[in-house]
């Protein structure tokens, strides 16, 4: 059966989450008479749903978001705030690296809620229909219309605008490939696996909670977030052959007892066992496209226009930006969607890109370099930067996480940082080599070498050239 049904101003989401979700309260304000189409049943009645991710860390990007939609309290209010990374030495060692500024905090969320209240924003508005259990089964963004399956029947509706939040294998994207579109898609060599951290015997979390904690092992990591019933949502990240080397849960107990030791304890190592090959490890992806848009017809946010992987905490951030640029941009153009959304490809194709880019670096940061002396030191030398001239010099951590400036305009910014920061390093390590050579060259000349004083021959010449 096909029902054709004209109307004018008629929006049409493909993507039920909170990308979807958000654009869907966004658009009703805008005047648009919304109808918002999820493949799967309303999560609102499956309260012991788990996603594959239980939770996500919010930053400023997707707060400023929610904030617009007069969200952002209701959301703090489900979430635990995290002000640094914990890292997990191999020795057994730890220390924390605060996120930037006093009151600047990531928001470990738990995704599911997060959804449920999102759509149930969304069907407040007087304008807004939600549909679940119907799935997009092709699209036509010339014309446009979608045709969605429910229970073995097929409906054709026609729209004015059809917006694509169906994530990674977006049905959307692929109707929109038929135009000029440059689009591609890479798997990396690792994957992921999700553990957890149970409440300790008392009921508490078994690890500080305000934090987000990392365990770097240079090829590989692990990373733990808090969730409210107090316990952790543990994320494997590793090359797809090394889990092909783990077989049997004493292969597992092996691995965890040479590079988690310290997590063994608060795992449990019969939990460790037995949830470890609860299921297989699944795979990471990067998506790239241009434009994001077609025509004035249809657009594409969220994964479906810049899937990335998860190293930055930035996949849903970022897609609950473009829902608030893409509004800011309809009240700049008046919601003519025709200037709209090349509008919207223009600001945000290049900046998907570069979070894409930004996510990747940021995996060998967290799995190596927080684990080396120069990272440490570049960190204590931003900071410092940073109290100095705050506006002037902010560290790339911070563009990212705790400002809006676009991810492309961020990696520019913090190339000629780096420049400049890492020339001061080695300038002044290069003058304190030049020092020490010019203070051994006068205690050669002074005779000191060779003494049995020698010791008390420097501290008199340190004494006489330097501390006074």
């Amino acid at each position: 059966m096909i029902n054709v049904a004209r109307e004018k101003r008629k929006v049409t989401i493909v993507g039920g989450g909170p990308v979807g979700s958000l654009s869907a309260i966004f658009l009703s304000r805008r005047g648009f008479h919304v109808d918002l189409y999820e493949a799967r049943s309303d999560i609102r009645n499956q309260k012991n749903a788990k996603g594959r991710s239980i939770n996500l860390s919010l930053s400023l990007r997707g707060l400023s978001a929610l904030k617009k939609a007069g969200l952002d309290e209701r959301i703090k209010a489900i979430g635990i705030p995290m002000h640094a990374r914990y890292i997990h030495g191999s020795n057994g060692n730890h220390y924390e690296i605060p996120y930037g500024k006093k009151g600047q905090f990531l928001l470990s969320t738990d995704r599911l809620e997060l959804n449920r209240q999102l759509l149930s924003a969304a069907e407040k508005c007087d304008n807004v229909n939600l549909h679940f259990q119907q799935k997009l089964i092709r699209c036509d963004a010339r014309i446009p219309t979608a045709t969605f399956e429910e229970s073995g029947h097929f409906k054709t509706h026609q729209t004015t605008l059809i917006v694509g939040c169906d994530g990674t294998n977006s049905t959307v994207r692929s109707s929109m490939l038929r135009g000029k579109m440059d689009f591609s898609q890479k798997h990396i060599e690792h994957g992921y696996k999700e553990l957890v951290i149970p409440p300790n015997p008392e009921g508490d979390y078994a690890l500080p909670p305000n934090f987000l904690h990392i365990w770097p092992r240079h090829e590989f990591m692990m990373i733990a977030l808090p969730n409210l019933d107090k316990s952790f949502t543990c994320t494997l990240f590793m090359p797809m052959r090394n889990y092909d080397k783990i077989k049997t849960k004493s292969d597992v107990l092996a691995f965890f007892q040479y590079y988690f030791t310290d997590a063994i304890p608060v795992m449990g190592e019969e939990m460790l066992k037995e949830s470890f090959f609860a299921i297989a490890p699944l795979p990471l992806i990067t998506i790239r496209c241009r434009p994001y848009h077609y025509g004035g017809t249809a657009v594409i946010m969220g994964d479906a226009a810049h899937a990335v992987v998860p190293f930055y905490g930035q996949g849903l951030n970022s897609g609950l930006e473009d829902a608030l640029l893409f509004d800011d941009i309809m009240e700049e153009y008046s919601s003519d969607l025709e200037r709209v959304l090349p509008a919207f490809s223009d600001l945000r194709v290049d900046s998907g890109h570069g979070i894409a880019d930004l996510s990747l670096y940021n995996y060998m940061e967290m799995r190596s370099h927080v684990a080396t002396p120069w990272f440490l030191l570049r960190k204590k030398v931003d900071s410092m930067l940073h109290h100095l001239l705050p506006s002037a010099f902010i560290p790339l951590y911070s563009m990212v996480t705790f400002s809006r400036i676009p991810y492309d305009e961020v990696i520019r910014r913090s190339r000629k940082q780096d420049m400049i920061v890492d020339n001061a390093i080695i300038t002044i390590g290069c003058s304190g080599l030049a020092l020490c050579v010019y203070g051994c060259y006068k205690i050669y000349k002074k005779g000191l070498v060779g003494n049995l004083d020698t010791v008390r021959g420097c501290r008199q010449w340190l004494t006489r050239y330097f501390i006074r």
